[in-house]
């Protein structure tokens, strides 16, 4: 097979089709089932994002009513999984909590083995209810804290806030947090949303392609990027005595050292985008109203000085995990965290892709040129 050609990492391969989710190259929009991420991001929920994704249109009051009474029935945290997060060291990732709770949740589930349509609508809903439980008494546990219950007077996301850090969340955090939520939601063929699929050809069940959707999710080169950019702004030093342009100057000169070292910088690039990621602006906007709200202005030239470096000598616009970072640190997530608040996210696509590769299913097995030895004895 020596003139095969490799397509390393299945870059420009076509695999399948999808109704999900596509980037439109005319517009630079990323569309979820044909509605531009911005506009579903500026005038809904997450939660009609999520009915979206999962039925292919919005929900009129009444379906939306209808996920809203299931999805907070299922938001506390089982006993099982609560012991299960409690079994594992603080010295685990908070990704490796969230992949060992979406296990336990499976294995617990009455519908565990049914892979219906019906069944996994319901796994799906109840693994999303899930999962912001278990990201917050996580970040809580490693700080010393209680468990918070949830409450079912607020909507998922301000529920989660609520439940991480026990204090009734501020309307422009909730909007700003919502807005990030949707924005990670789904994301077509990416490396976790394949992994679920694979898994899912194979005729395995919902909770196990998820589960190992989060193990790909936990790598730097995806979902990880976000805790790497504010890891960036850590080695920069964030110094909130500074004004935005002392920290822009700091930032633009760590950036030329960074480059001229060949340091790779996450946040920056997308395979996908070739005009910068769409969902960019939208991320941007968000952060710039907590910069406001919490009156941090070193951030914004943190943030700047490292954009404009990088424009000037690469020409590379940020991806969506450049503005989510700094965005969640001043809502007073910590670092760890920040990946498994994609897996909340991402748990609408993920689940929307499992559900759609058995209608057309094929297992997925591609091949591979062999470039080791020929065939010798012992």
């Amino acid at each position: 097979m020596a003139d095969t050609e490799i397509k390393k990492g299945l870059a420009g391969v076509v695999v399948d089709h999808t109704a999900i989710s596509k980037v439109n190259a005319e517009t630079n929009s990323l569309l979820y089932r044909g509605y531009p991420v911005q506009d579903l991001a500026e005038k809904c929920s997450f939660e009609e994002v999520a009915y979206l994704l999962w039925y292919g249109e919005l929900p009129d009051p009444w379906q939306l009513a209808a996920l809203k009474v299931q999805e907070r029935s299922r938001r506390t945290l089982d006993p099982a999984v609560r012991a299960a997060i409690e079994s594992l060291p603080t010295s685990a990732h908070p990704m490796d909590v969230c992949r060992t709770a979406a296990s336990v949740l499976g294995a617990r589930h009455g519908l565990a083995e049914d892979s219906s349509p019906q069944a996994n609508i319901t796994k799906a809903i109840d693994l999303w209810a899930a999962m912001p439980a278990v990201v917050a008494y996580d970040q809580r546990r490693r700080r010393g804290l209680d468990i918070v219950e949830p409450r079912d007077d607020l909507g998922y996301s301000a529920n989660f806030l609520w439940m991480t850090f026990g204090e009734d969340p501020v309307d422009e955090v909730v909007e700003a947090f919502n807005v990030s939520m949707i924005l990670y939601a789904e994301h077509s063929f990416n490396a976790s949303t394949f992994t679920a699929r694979v898994v899912t050809s194979t005729l395995s069940d919902l909770h196990s392609a998820v589960t190992a959707a989060i193990g790909a999710l936990k790598g730097p080169l995806h979902g990880g990027a976000n805790e790497a950019v504010m890891h960036t702004f850590d080695e920069i030093g964030i110094r909130s005595d500074e004004s935005m342009d002392e920290a822009a100057a700091r930032a633009k000169a760590w950036m030329e050292e960074a480059l001229a070292h060949k340091k790779k910088i996450m946040g920056f690039g997308h395979r996908v985008y070739k005009n910068g990621d769409s969902r960019v602006p939208t991320m941007k906007a968000a952060l710039d109203k907590m910069i406001s709200h919490y009156g941090r202005p070193e951030l914004l030239g943190l943030y700047n000085g490292l954009e404009s470096a990088m424009d000037e000598a690469k020409r590379i616009k940020p991806n969506l995990d450049y503005p989510a970072g700094p965005t969640y640190h001043l809502m007073g997530f910590d670092t760890p965290t920040f990946t498994p608040i994609f897996v909340a996210s991402r748990i609408t696509g993920w689940t929307a892709h499992i559900m759609e590769q058995p209608a057309s299913n094929s297992l997925i097995r591609p091949l591979s040129a062999y470039d080791g030895h020929e065939q010798r004895s012992v």
